[in-house]
């Protein structure tokens, strides 16, 4: 049996600022009518009732003292989705490049929910009661206090961990990564394999095409693969980074017939990369049209 432990207590700050993922999953629990409830609950977990928390496979099993001298027994967890539906979400992540490279990076993509609609399913519960829980308190309701109180550590814990959700819908972290970064090679492998069948075919035109770059300075800044405009943002270049910010003193000849010779060149120079550069951003902003 795979265990997970979990933090059982909030930080001094609470959630403090929270990531958009953590305030859809703390919708879910602010929503709760019964605010008394809720309040007893945010005590509970901001001060330390909260014993052991930890994932058995796919559910979450939590230790809360409440009133009696043995903790409370509380599990929770969500309807998983089968191989099959999986399979369908990580095919959509892995072809939209946003999406994999955010969530290599721990991030969740704010549209991520567009991934799972292939499925009919959802990533995030709709509403408290898609939520499943049981508490072995006397209280009949659900969620109770003490179930409540895991509601916020498990928001607390989505703040550094947003995987712990995929691992509720049935994919632990290193196995949904590992199945994206498969997948995305397919991919790129696959695109490769028809670039190369497409250049095969073209491969004189290819062949002209290098020559005219190598001898010719107006082909240098030519660039005619695809971009994918999800990974490119295009911004004029900040004058401390252009060409002759960067090539630093020039040595030019001077003559002390024309002393402001080098001081007008450099001026010209100025200026013309400043135009160079304002057509390449037209060009650019205008490439899909």
């Amino acid at each position: 049996m795979h265990e997970t432990e979990i933090t059982t207590a909030l930080t001094k700050k609470g959630l403090g600022e929270q990531a958009w993922w953590v305030e859809q999953w703390m919708e879910l629990i602010n929503s709760y009518r019964y605010k008394k409830r809720l309040e007893r609950a945010w005590g509970y977990a901001r001060e330390g009732n909260v014993t052991s928390i930890r994932f058995e496979g796919r559910r979450i099993h939590a230790r809360v003292q409440g009133t009696e001298e043995k903790p409370y027994k509380v599990k929770l967890w969500l309807d998983i989705l089968d191989d099959e539906d999986w399979e369908y979400v990580i095919d959509a992540l892995a072809k939209k490049a946003k999406w994999s490279a955010q969530l290599l990076a721990g991030v969740m993509p704010k549209d991520i929910e567009n991934a799972f609609a292939t499925t009919g399913k959802r990533l995030f519960p709709f509403n408290l009661q898609e939520v499943k829980s049981e508490c072995s308190c006397p209280d009949q309701a659900n969620p109770c206090k003490h179930i409540s109180a895991i509601y916020f550590l498990m928001g607390d814990q989505f703040k550094e961990d947003p995987f712990i959700l995929f691992q509720l819908r049935g994919k632990d972290r290193n196995t949904l990564l590992s199945s994206l970064v498969e997948k995305r090679l397919t991919i790129s492998q696959e695109k490769e394999q028809s670039t190369n069948e497409s250049e095969d075919t073209s491969s004189i035109r290819d062949s002209t095409c290098q020559n005219n770059i190598m001898t010719s300075p107006d082909h240098w800044w030519e660039y005619k693969s695809a971009l994918d405009d999800e990974l490119v943002v295009i911004t004029p270049s900040p004058e401390e980074t252009a060409g002759p910010a960067i090539a630093g003193e020039i040595p030019l000849a001077s003559n002390p017939q024309f002393p402001e010779s080098q001081n007008s060149f450099m001026r010209e120079l100025l200026s013309y990369s400043q135009v160079q550069a304002q057509k390449a951003m037209l060009n650019a902003m205008a490439i899909n049209n």
